[in-house]
């Protein structure tokens, strides 16, 4: 069993494990996934598994922090995942989540994110956290307002076509 990285109230966050690939591919084939972050070509339980490996895992072992899965604290029923990101093609700290559609709308991603946002200022001394969204996610953007993160500009990564919003929040070290 692993450790929770983070508690909040109602959720606990958690370093995915390969043992979580059967949720993870039901999240990222989720018609919302796929729509807003991407087609991740995954089809099998294995693939899943060496998904996570090779993104998760590594992210842990590279950075010290990455997404976590979200889970309820009283049922431990995955919902999601939340967490930071260090991207090679983004000078900052990235908050990132994802859930399953019949988790949303109960404010869990806001409760994920703020949790993650502390994190970064209290744990990892980061000054400064951004996020990036597709402009049509309102729910996203939604949970990133209610955080604290406002709209900065609009950016290309490196390779994509899409236009994404960036959206930050700015914090001196405590």
């Amino acid at each position: 069993m692993t450790m929770n990285v983070l508690e909040t109230e109602r959720l606990s966050l958690r370093r995915l494990t390969p043992d979580d690939a059967p949720f993870m591919l039901e999240l990222v084939t989720d018609p919302s996934w796929i729509e807003f972050i991407g087609d991740r070509g995954l089809k099998t339980v294995d693939d899943a598994r060496a998904y996570i490996v090779d993104r998760y895992v590594a992210d842990y072992e590279r950075h010290g922090f990455g997404l976590y899965l979200v889970a309820l604290r009283e049922t431990g029923e995955s919902l999601g995942i939340c967490g930071l990101i260090k991207r090679e093609s983004l000078e900052d700290v990235d908050v990132g989540f994802a859930f399953l559609p019949r988790h949303v709308g109960r404010g869990y991603a806001t409760e994920a994110a703020a949790a993650s946002l502390e994190h970064g200022w209290r744990d990892l001394g980061l000054r400064r956290i951004v996020a990036i969204t597709v402009p049509n996610n309102l729910r996203s953007i939604g949970v990133l307002e209610k955080v604290g993160l406002r709209f900065e500009k609009t950016i290309r990564m490196p390779g994509d076509e899409e236009e994404l919003a960036l959206y930050s929040v700015d914090r001196a070290r405590e």
